[in-house]
């Protein structure tokens, strides 16, 4: 343990700022109209291509709307835009400040000490964004290579989009990449970062090579398709989405009449909302994290927008910072709901040890956001540079901007956290187990 935090220590006093990203500290987290000329008009091709799905099959669900309004491989959003930074439709933590990412990165160093130091050490991150927050974990990696031990390093990252794929080649490799020269492998582009690390990209978790990992998704699941619900004197039924017999041009809501195979199988009987949002895909994708822990070590960090089980109605669409209608011009907006925490943590089940949700606030403060924007302030004498941090900052901490919206939820192999066994007569007493940063204070 003392190791490790003079380890951490070292890497709070000499970590540089960022080479490749952007930040974009005056922005508002998914809240204000945009700048693409591209983005003005009405995806009309997308409004044709649903509505015709919708004359011959009838109404659809949510979570088919949002998976084709989003991830369409031919005009989805995801894959024909890049929706991030001042310019796109939101931002995210790790464009805000650099000391988002950095303490990411000593989080994923931390687990892997206290999972014994494995030989292997992949990262994986979901919808890695512009690769801003993988390019500041990987500048801590760098910072931490004595501690770290000669591990084998290396980055993995799962991005549908193939727009973004090259956004991130750039950020994290320069022009040491290439994509494959086939759309049937498994690995559709491969380089080696800056810091002289490989990197791969992947359309899905099942494609990444099994080993110990450490898993990151920010603002990943948020964006995966949900079902929606609504109690009924009838029992539990399912919104969907149809087209506007007075308004042929609009789609709208309806509640179907009777049950559908979602509402009899995604929806609980103890529930006591009236409304309920259900995210199947991330609950699938949760079971395979669990797996994955279990079987090769390792764990899994998610931040997004997100609540315990206690909200109805979150599905809501963006578009330059500011709110949009979710079935108006689909395809030009981001559409997003908040996690289910509750759900992701009964689909991981008891195999796993599942910690939080905790309020980004909480947890950048156990991991020291205080002491890391004094060093840097300390080390920065350009004036405009000591405001952008303590912006960038605020935006992160603050109550009434990201510091309550977004949540911290971490699943941790139980042999993680496992009190070691009494020691034999003569024999020294094993270590305790670290505590888990974030979730406890990481005392530097």
């Amino acid at each position: 343990m003392m190791a490790l935090l003079h380890s951490l220590r070292k890497a709070f006093v000499h970590l540089s700022a960022p080479a490749c990203s952007a930040r974009w500290c005056r922005a508002q987290s998914r809240v204000c109209s945009t700048t693409i000329p591209e983005k003005q008009a009405p995806n009309n091709s997308m409004f044709r291509h649903l509505t015709s799905k919708i004359k011959a099959t009838g109404p659809i669900s949510v979570a088919e709307y949002m998976r084709e309004v989003l991830t369409n491989p031919v005009m989805g959003y995801y894959v024909k835009n890049d929706m991030l930074g001042a310019d796109g439709d939101f931002i995210t933590s790790p464009e805000i400040s650099q000391i988002f990412g950095e303490l990411l990165g000593i989080w994923c160093v931390s687990e892997w000490m206290a999972a014994g130091r494995p030989k292997q050490f992949q990262l994986v991150e979901f919808g890695p964004g512009r690769g801003s927050l993988a390019s500041d974990i990987l500048r801590v990696f760098s910072q931490l290579r004595g501690a770290l031990g000669g591990a084998a390093l290396s980055l993995h990252l799962v991005e549908v989009s193939p727009r973004l794929s090259q956004v991130q080649a750039r950020c994290l490799t320069g022009d040491q990449n290439r994509a494959s020269g086939s759309e049937e492998e498994p690995t559709y582009r491969r380089g080696t970062s800056t810091t002289g690390l490989p990197v791969a990209w992947y359309r899905r978790l099942e494609d990444v090579p099994r080993g110990f990992s450490i898993y990151l998704a920010h603002e990943f699941f948020d964006a995966l398709p949900i079902h929606k619900f609504q109690k009924t004197k009838q029992g539990w039924r399912e919104m969907m989405v149809d087209i506007d017999p007075e308004t042929p041009d609009r789609l709208r809501f309806v509640l179907v009449p009777n049950p559908t195979l979602a509402s009899s199988t995604l929806t609980q009987r103890d529930e006591s909302r009236e409304h309920v949002e259900v995210c199947p895909e991330g609950g699938a994708l949760v079971q395979k994290l669990t797996g994955r822990i279990v079987e090769d070590g390792g764990a899994a960090l998610i931040a997004d927008y997100g609540h315990d089980g206690t909200e109805t109605d979150t599905f809501r669409g963006f578009r330059g910072h500011k709110p949009h209608d979710v079935l108006t011009a689909p395809g030009t907006a981001d559409l997003t709901a908040d996690v289910d925490f509750s759900y992701l943590r009964r689909m991981a089940g008891d195999r796993v040890a599942c910690f939080g949700p905790i309020t980004q606030r909480e947890f950048l403060q156990n991991m020291g956001v205080d002491v890391r924007l004094q060093v840097l302030l300390r080390n920065n004498p350009d004036a405009s540079t000591r405001a952008q941090l303590v912006r960038g900052f605020d935006m992160l901490m603050n109550p009434e901007k990201m510091g309550e919206r977004f949540k911290f939820f971490a699943l941790l192999a139980h042999g993680r956290l496992a009190s070691p066994a009494p020691a034999d007569k003569g024999q020294k007493r094993a270590p305790a187990p670290l505590p888990v940063a974030g979730f406890s204070e990481l005392k530097l």
